[in-house]
């Protein structure tokens, strides 16, 4: 089994509207062919306009009384961004977002956003936006590199969060180990490994929450195929919580 090594990119100033990821980061990273950028997504929603000011929002009658003491405005923004309501509790909110994913306020958050009273909301297409980059990357620095777009999600069961995989260009996000044979010899019939998940999680050792650092690079890890972040939403019909 080959090193693996996740290396912090730093340096990045703070972005905006218009900016070009690709760039910036090729700016302070020496690519190898090979390399997985993860990228957290808050500099793509960010670079991509995905940036709501609280002022902006009027709250709905449901939003005032989901709130309560809270800002009404930002559950609002939270029942836009969500094409299903899974959960409500207090004024937090578990919900379907229009891409699949179920998670906390419909990825809607406030740290990390540019200015105070200003919200963040999830990349329109997180695929199409690694995509951009990964084509960017290529174009600016001639590798051939992976990317992963990246949020912090929490699990049924389980305390605290990691980070996954919401978007991908130049991978495949699962590892399909079905029909092979363990050192036993047994045959394996369901396992899939939901390899760009953990590398989210892995980039997410040197990132942070508070340390400004947006994005990593994992090199010795070995991408092969092509897909999307929504292969790893799981079927309704194969959900059994649903």
């Amino acid at each position: 089994m080959s090193e693996v090594r996740i290396i912090p990119v730093t340096g990045l100033p703070e972005v905006g509207e218009g900016d070009d990821v690709a760039a910036l980061i090729a700016e302070a990273v020496q690519f190898e062919d090979g390399d997985v950028l993860v990228v957290a997504h808050k500099i793509v929603s960010k670079s991509e306009g995905r940036v709501v000011p609280l002022a902006d929002v009027e709250p709905s009658p449901r939003a005032r009384e989901i709130a309560g003491d809270d800002d009404p405005r930002h559950v609002e923004t939270i029942l836009r961004e969500a094409v299903r309501i899974v959960r409500v509790r207090g004024s937090f909110v578990i919900a379907e977002t229009r891409h699949g994913f179920i998670c906390a306020s419909a990825g809607v958050d406030a740290s990390n956003a540019p200015e105070a009273d200003t919200l963040v909301l999830l990349p329109t297409d997180p695929d199409v936006s690694a995509r951009r980059i990964r084509d960017g990357l290529s174009r600016l620095t001639g590798r051939t590199v992976a990317v992963v777009v990246t949020d912090s999600f929490g699990r049924p069961w389980r305390q605290g969060t990691t980070d996954v995989a919401i978007g991908i260009a130049g991978m495949a996000p699962l590892l399909d180990l079905r029909g092979t044979r363990d050192a036993a010899g047994y045959e394996l019939r369901s396992t899939q490994i939901a390899v760009a998940d953990e590398l989210a999680g892995a980039a997410e050792l040197v990132m942070g929450k508070t340390q400004g650092v947006p994005a990593a690079v994992i090199r010795g890890f070995e991408s092969r195929g092509e897909g999307t972040a929504r292969e790893l939403i799981l079927p309704p019909e194969r959900d059994l919580f649903r």
